[in-house]
């Protein structure tokens, strides 16, 4: 199993999550704004068609996927250095829906989820701020997205964002958080710290989820936490 993630993940969770696979950490320097650069979902979008890769980054990482058992796809669209120009590849796709901002959405996303139903909302940063469970379940700390998503019958249950710390920011987001790979949640923190620990304490055990807490530590948005297939896996 190949595991993107944020090279700033603090190194005790990074050892933690590395014995679930192997790491590739991103690093960026000029291309996006500080916060976020070497956040995992402003730069790769898993689809059904393969691993959509943003084209600042596609030549640099490429060779690090080369047992990859996904196809990796450059997209067409540069990453900016400001929103909504830095949320092309920031879609959530799961249980047959491509969920974005589709106004923002890089072309390549939409070409190999085609066989997906598209679901437009109006967060252009709709993978930090959802995350999917499996079985058309998803847990949001986007009040927008909370509210479309209920509206079309999907099951969607609102978290709220306070104590996810981002640097810069008053707060960062659960799904820059978090990761889900087969039967595991894994958080790039300890949920004790959130008033709201039950209630995805809650969800996780109905979606069947183990959750896997890295660090001690308040919950930090490191842009998700990414799982590739591998082929020697």
């Amino acid at each position: 199993m190949l595991i993107i993630i944020d090279s700033r993940m603090p190194p005790v969770a990074q050892e933690k999550l590395g014995k679930f696979g192997k790491l590739i950490r991103i690093a960026t320097t000029g291309i996006t704004y500080p916060a976020i650069s070497g956040h995992p979902d402003i730069f790769f979008c898993s689809t059904p068609g393969g691993l959509v890769i943003a084209p600042d980054v596609f030549e640099h990482y490429q060779h690090t996927f080369k047992n990859a058992a996904t196809p990796l796809i450059k997209g067409n669209s540069k990453v900016g250095k400001k929103y909504p120009q830095s949320a092309r590849y920031n879609a959530v796709i799961s249980d047959n829906l491509l969920i974005h901002n589709t106004r923002l959405s890089d072309e390549r996303i939409k070409q190999y989820a085609s066989e997906t139903t598209i679901f437009h909302v109006n967060q252009g940063y709709a993978r930090c701020n959802l995350l999917p469970l499996g079985n058309r379940l998803f847990i949001t700390s986007d009040r927008g997205i909370d509210k479309s998503l209920k509206s079309h019958g999907i099951e969607c249950h609102f978290f709220s964002p306070s104590e996810i710390r981002l640097e810069g920011f008053a707060h960062g987001f659960l799904g820059g958080a978090c990761g889900v790979n087969a039967d595991k949640l894994f958080v790039c923190g300890s949920l004790k710290y959130h008033p709201w620990e039950d209630d995805l304490r809650t969800i996780s055990c109905r979606a069947g989820l183990e959750v896997v807490e890295l660090i001690d530590a308040p919950m930090i948005d490191v842009g998700g936490i990414l799982f590739v297939g591998d082929r020697n896996s």
